[in-house]
Protein backbone atom coordinates (compact mmCIF):
# COMPACT_ATOMS: atom_id res chain seq x y z
CA UNK A 1 0.00 0.00 0.00
CA UNK A 2 1.36 3.40 -1.01
CA UNK A 3 2.20 5.82 1.83
CA UNK A 4 -0.03 8.89 1.58
CA UNK A 5 1.67 11.03 4.23
CA UNK A 6 5.21 12.45 4.51
CA UNK A 7 7.78 11.82 7.25
CA UNK A 8 11.32 13.09 7.65
CA UNK A 9 13.90 10.31 7.50
CA UNK A 10 14.73 10.80 11.21
CA UNK A 11 11.11 10.25 12.33
CA UNK A 12 10.28 6.89 13.96
CA UNK A 13 6.84 5.60 13.05
CA UNK A 14 5.83 2.34 14.72
CA UNK A 15 3.87 -0.23 12.78
CA UNK A 16 0.20 0.04 13.71
CA UNK A 17 0.08 3.84 13.92
CA UNK A 18 -2.83 5.24 11.91
CA UNK A 19 -1.69 8.25 9.87
CA UNK A 20 -4.03 9.71 7.26
CA UNK A 21 -3.27 11.36 3.90
CA UNK A 22 -1.63 14.77 3.66
CA UNK A 23 -0.03 14.67 7.11
CA UNK A 24 3.60 15.80 7.53
CA UNK A 25 5.81 14.58 10.38
CA UNK A 26 9.13 16.39 10.84
CA UNK A 27 12.60 15.67 12.29
CA UNK A 28 13.13 13.37 15.29
CA UNK A 29 9.45 12.64 15.94
CA UNK A 30 8.10 9.40 17.39
CA UNK A 31 4.64 8.03 16.66
CA UNK A 32 3.69 4.93 18.67
CA UNK A 33 1.68 1.89 17.63
CA UNK A 34 -2.03 2.68 18.06
CA UNK A 35 -1.73 6.47 17.69
CA UNK A 36 -4.44 8.00 15.50
CA UNK A 37 -3.53 11.01 13.35
CA UNK A 38 -6.04 12.58 10.96
CA UNK A 39 -5.67 14.11 7.49
CA UNK A 40 -3.51 17.15 6.71
CA UNK A 41 -1.87 17.42 10.14
CA UNK A 42 1.55 18.97 10.71
CA UNK A 43 3.72 17.66 13.53
CA UNK A 44 6.83 19.78 14.15
CA UNK A 45 10.27 18.45 15.01
CA UNK A 46 10.99 16.55 18.24
CA UNK A 47 7.38 15.59 19.03
CA UNK A 48 5.93 12.35 20.38
CA UNK A 49 2.44 10.98 19.75
CA UNK A 50 1.62 8.18 22.19
CA UNK A 51 -0.30 4.99 21.48
CA UNK A 52 -3.66 6.14 22.89
CA UNK A 53 -3.51 9.72 21.60
CA UNK A 54 -6.00 10.90 18.98
CA UNK A 55 -5.51 13.79 16.56
CA UNK A 56 -8.29 14.98 14.26
CA UNK A 57 -7.90 16.50 10.80
CA UNK A 58 -5.87 19.65 10.22
CA UNK A 59 -4.18 19.58 13.65
CA UNK A 60 -0.93 21.55 13.89
CA UNK A 61 1.57 20.71 16.64
CA UNK A 62 4.67 22.87 16.93
CA UNK A 63 8.08 21.58 18.04
CA UNK A 64 9.00 19.88 21.32
CA UNK A 65 5.51 18.73 22.33
CA UNK A 66 4.53 15.27 23.58
CA UNK A 67 0.93 14.16 23.14
CA UNK A 68 0.45 11.43 25.74
CA UNK A 69 -2.12 8.65 26.13
CA UNK A 70 -5.74 9.80 26.52
CA UNK A 71 -5.12 13.22 24.98
CA UNK A 72 -7.59 13.97 22.17
CA UNK A 73 -7.12 16.95 19.86
CA UNK A 74 -10.15 17.50 17.63
CA UNK A 75 -10.03 18.98 14.11
CA UNK A 76 -7.95 22.13 13.57
CA UNK A 77 -6.49 22.33 17.06
CA UNK A 78 -3.27 24.39 17.15
CA UNK A 79 -0.64 23.45 19.74
CA UNK A 80 2.25 25.89 20.20
CA UNK A 81 5.87 24.88 20.84
CA UNK A 82 6.79 23.10 24.09
CA UNK A 83 3.22 22.64 25.32
CA UNK A 84 2.94 20.10 28.16
CA UNK A 85 0.05 17.64 28.40
CA UNK A 86 -0.30 15.50 31.53
CA UNK A 87 -2.34 12.33 32.06
CA UNK A 88 -1.72 11.52 35.74
CA UNK A 89 -2.93 13.78 38.58
CA UNK A 90 -1.02 11.99 41.35
CA UNK A 91 2.03 10.34 39.76
CA UNK A 92 4.35 8.15 41.81
CA UNK A 93 7.39 6.42 40.33
CA UNK A 94 6.99 3.53 42.77
CA UNK A 95 3.26 3.06 42.03
CA UNK A 96 2.64 3.34 38.27
CA UNK A 97 -1.05 3.34 37.31
CA UNK A 98 -0.56 0.46 34.86
CA UNK A 99 0.65 -1.78 37.69
CA UNK A 100 -1.36 -0.42 40.65
CA UNK A 101 -4.81 0.71 39.42
CA UNK A 102 -6.10 0.97 43.00
CA UNK A 103 -4.04 4.18 43.35
CA UNK A 104 -5.96 5.90 40.59
CA UNK A 105 -6.05 6.07 36.83
CA UNK A 106 -4.82 8.15 33.95
CA UNK A 107 -7.25 10.92 33.07
CA UNK A 108 -8.25 12.10 29.59
CA UNK A 109 -7.75 15.57 28.18
CA UNK A 110 -9.85 16.99 25.34
CA UNK A 111 -9.14 20.03 23.17
CA UNK A 112 -12.23 20.64 21.07
CA UNK A 113 -12.40 21.79 17.46
CA UNK A 114 -10.30 24.82 16.57
CA UNK A 115 -8.84 25.42 20.03
CA UNK A 116 -5.46 27.18 20.24
CA UNK A 117 -2.93 26.37 22.96
CA UNK A 118 -0.08 28.89 23.26
CA UNK A 119 3.62 28.13 23.64
CA UNK A 120 4.78 26.59 26.93
CA UNK A 121 1.25 26.18 28.28
CA UNK A 122 0.59 23.24 30.62
CA UNK A 123 -2.68 21.36 30.31
CA UNK A 124 -3.50 19.40 33.47
CA UNK A 125 -5.31 16.13 32.71
CA UNK A 126 -9.01 15.63 33.25
CA UNK A 127 -9.97 18.93 31.65
CA UNK A 128 -11.62 20.09 28.42
CA UNK A 129 -10.65 23.10 26.33
CA UNK A 130 -13.73 24.34 24.46
CA UNK A 131 -14.27 24.91 20.75
CA UNK A 132 -12.23 27.79 19.31
CA UNK A 133 -10.97 28.75 22.78
CA UNK A 134 -7.54 30.38 23.03
CA UNK A 135 -5.06 29.51 25.78
CA UNK A 136 -2.30 32.07 26.32
CA UNK A 137 1.41 31.28 26.26
CA UNK A 138 2.67 29.92 29.58
CA UNK A 139 -0.82 29.38 31.02
CA UNK A 140 -1.57 26.47 33.35
CA UNK A 141 -4.99 25.02 32.58
CA UNK A 142 -6.35 23.23 35.66
CA UNK A 143 -10.09 23.47 34.94
CA UNK A 144 -12.46 23.30 31.99
CA UNK A 145 -12.29 26.24 29.58
CA UNK A 146 -15.55 27.10 27.74
CA UNK A 147 -16.01 27.56 24.00
CA UNK A 148 -14.56 30.80 22.56
CA UNK A 149 -12.89 31.81 25.85
CA UNK A 150 -9.49 33.51 26.08
CA UNK A 151 -7.71 32.11 29.15
CA UNK A 152 -4.31 33.21 30.44
CA UNK A 153 -2.17 33.01 33.59
CA UNK A 154 -1.34 30.59 36.39
CA UNK A 155 -3.86 29.21 37.00
CA UNK A 156 -5.56 30.06 33.70
CA UNK A 157 -8.44 32.55 34.05
CA UNK A 158 -10.87 33.80 31.43
CA UNK A 159 -10.05 37.36 30.35
CA UNK A 160 -12.24 37.65 27.25
CA UNK A 161 -13.78 35.97 24.26
CA UNK A 162 -12.56 35.22 20.76
CA UNK A 163 -14.12 34.61 17.35
CA UNK A 164 -13.52 31.44 15.34
CA UNK A 165 -11.23 33.53 13.10
CA UNK A 166 -9.06 34.54 16.11
CA UNK A 167 -10.24 38.15 16.55
CA UNK A 168 -11.21 39.32 20.06
CA UNK A 169 -14.96 39.76 20.57
CA UNK A 170 -16.55 42.72 22.34
CA UNK A 171 -19.97 41.86 23.79
CA UNK A 172 -22.68 44.45 24.32
CA UNK A 173 -26.00 43.35 25.84
CA UNK A 174 -24.96 39.74 25.33
CA UNK A 175 -24.27 40.08 21.61
CA UNK A 176 -21.14 40.53 19.49
CA UNK A 177 -20.22 40.78 15.82
CA UNK A 178 -16.65 40.03 14.77
CA UNK A 179 -15.06 43.11 13.23
CA UNK A 180 -13.03 40.93 10.84
CA UNK A 181 -15.21 38.07 9.55
CA UNK A 182 -18.66 39.39 10.65
CA UNK A 183 -19.66 36.19 12.49
CA UNK A 184 -22.33 36.87 15.13
CA UNK A 185 -22.31 35.56 18.69
CA UNK A 186 -24.58 35.44 21.72
CA UNK A 187 -23.35 35.22 25.32
CA UNK A 188 -25.08 34.18 28.52
CA UNK A 189 -22.72 33.87 31.52
CA UNK A 190 -19.75 31.82 30.31
CA UNK A 191 -21.76 30.27 27.50
CA UNK A 192 -20.94 31.74 24.08
CA UNK A 193 -22.42 30.43 20.86
CA UNK A 194 -22.39 31.50 17.25
CA UNK A 195 -25.67 32.76 15.81
CA UNK A 196 -26.15 31.18 12.41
Amino acid sequence: MKKTYWTHKTAEIQKGAEINPGTKIWHNCQVFNGAQIGKDCTIGHNCLVSSKAKLGNGVKIESNTDVWDYVTLEDYVFVGPSVVFTNDKNPRAKYPKSKYPKYGKWLPTLAKEGATIGANATIVCGNTIGRWAMIGAGAVVGSNIPDYAIAVGVPAKIIGWVCECGNKLEFKNGKAVCKICKRKYKKRGDNVREIV
